[in-house]
C-alpha cells in the first residue's frame, strides 16, 4: 500500500478484537475514571494512568477500592481512576486521618491515598506522621512537584533549597524529604519514583499495594506550568539528568509461580505481606534496603550532592503490627457487624456509666 492510499476498512460484520481481561475478568477501562481537568503534559495524569495499570495488571477488584484525596492538583486526580470505586475528597492535609477512618470501619477495602507535597508536607503533615506511627494499611502517593499549583506556583516545604521560582527568586529554606521521614517514623514500605518512569513506577506501586502496612511512594511529579523551567529541581529536564535508579525492579503477584533465573548475586527477592515478592537487581550502588541508616545516610548524600535517588529505598522484611492489630479489633470488620453488636443495652450503658461514679 502507497503512503497515500487509504487502508481498506474491515469487512462489515467481521468480529472486533475483544479488549483484554485480567485474571479477575476486569478490562483496564474498568479502572478508568473522568477525564482529566489538569494541565497538558502534567506529571499528574502519568501517575494516574500507572495506577490504573499497576491495579489492573494485579487484578484488583475496583468495587473493593477506597481512594482519598486532600486539596490540590493531586488530590483532583481520584476523579481520573477507578469510577467503579468508593471514594472522599477530603480538606486539605487530612486525607491520612479520613483513610484511617475508613479503614477501621472496613479493612476488607484497599485503600490508596493520593496526595501533594503541600497537602502531605505542610498543612498535612501531623497528619501523616501519625498515620506512619500508628502503620494505618494504606498507599500513600505523593504527587510531588515542589510547588502549590492551584495557587499559582509558590514554593513548598519540598522544595530543594537553592532552587529557583519560575520568577527568578530562589528557595532558601531546607526541604522536608517525605521518604527520610517516613523511614524515620518507623514505616516499613518506602519508595521513591519518577512520574515519567513507567518500567520502575508500576512495579513499586504492585508493592505497595500487597504490603500490608502503611506504604509511601513520593513520586517526583512536574508541573509544566509552575516547575518545570531551568533551576527547578522538580522539572523533567532535572530528573531525566539527575535521576539514579537504586535498582531495576520486576514484581511477581503470589498467584504467578517464579519463573526467572537470574545469576547468584544479582538479585535480591523481597516477600511481601500477601506472598507476592519484589525482586531487585543491583545496579552500580551495592544496596540493601533493608538496612535502615544505610537509606537515610543514602538519602542525605544524595540531598548533598542533588542526585535523585529513585526505587525502592527502605523496606522492613520484619513489618510491624499494623493498627487494627494494635486495637485488638475484632475479626469482622466494623462496617458489616449488625447494631445488635455494636448499640450497647440500658443495662451496658448503664453499668459503663457507673465506673465513672
Amino acid at each position: 500500500m502507497s503512503a497515500t492510499e487509504a487502508p481498506k476498512p474491515a469487512p462489515a460484520g467481521a468480529p472486533s478484537k475483544a479488549p483484554a481481561t485480567n485474571r479477575i475478568g476486569h478490562t483496564l477501562q474498568d479502572y478508568k475514571g473522568a477525564a482529566s481537568t489538569l494541565c497538558a503534559g502534567c506529571g499528574h495524569d502519568s501517575i494516574t494512568s500507572q495506577i490504573q495499570r499497576a491495579l489492573f495488571e494485579s487484578g484488583v477488584n475496583p468495587y473493593n477500592v477506597a481512594k482519598m484525596s486532600g486539596i490540590g492538583c493531586s488530590s483532583k486526580t481520584t476523579a481520573y481512576f477507578l469510577s467503579l470505586s468508593h471514594g472522599f475528597n477530603s480538606v486539605h492535609g487530612r486525607a491520612p486521618a479520613v483513610a484511617t477512618g475508613s479503614y477501621l470501619a472496613n479493612r476488607e477495602l484497599l485503600h490508596i491515598c493520593v496526595s501533594g507535597d503541600g497537602d502531605t508536607a505542610s498543612i498535612g503533615l501531623g497528619h501523616f506522621m501519625h498515620m506512619m506511627r500508628r502503620n494505618v494499611p494504606m498507599v500513600y502517593i505523593i504527587e510531588n512537584n515542589g510547588v502549590y499549583g492551584l495557587t499559582k506556583g509558590q514554593f513548598s516545604a519540598t522544595a530543594d533549597k537553592g532552587s529557583t521560582h519560575k520568577k527568578g527568586f530562589e528557595n532558601e529554606m531546607m526541604p522536608i524529604d517525605a521518604c527520610a521521614l517516613a523511614i524515620e517514623m518507623g514505616c516499613d514500605y518506602v519508595a521513591r519514583s519518577f512520574s515519567g518512569d513507567i518500567k520502575q513506577l508500576v512495579p513499586l506501586l504492585k508493592g505497595a499495594m500487597c504490603h500490608g502496612g502503611t506504604s509511601i511512594v513520593d513520586v517526583v511529579s512536574p508541573c509544566v506550568t509552575f516547575n518545570n523551567h531551568e533551576g527547578s529541581t522538580k522539572s523533567l529536564k532535572f530528573a531525566r539528568e539527575n535521576e539514579e535508579p537504586l535498582q531495576e525492579i520486576g514484581f511477581v503477584p503470589y498467584y504467578d509461580e517464579i519463573k526467572a533465573d537470574y545469576p547468584e548475586g544479582t538479585m535480591k527477592t523481597i516477600e511481601l505481606t500477601d506472598g507476592s515478592k519484589l525482586t531487585l537487581k543491583k545496579l552500580e550502588r551495592d544496596y540493601d534496603p533493608s538496612d535502615k541508616m544505610r537509606a537515610l545516610d543514602l538519602l542525605q548524600k544524595a540531598r548533598d550532592e542533588r542526585l535523585f535517588l529513585t526505587g525502592l529505598l527502605y523496606h522492613n522484611p520484619n513489618s510491624s503490627k499494623g493498627i487494627a492489630d494494635q486495637l485488638n479489633m475484632v475479626d469482622v470488620p466494623l462496617a458489616h457487624l449488625p447494631e445488635s453488636v455494636t448499640v450497647p443495652s440500658a443495662a451496658v450503658l448503664a453499668e459503663i456509666m457507673e465506673e465513672y461514679k
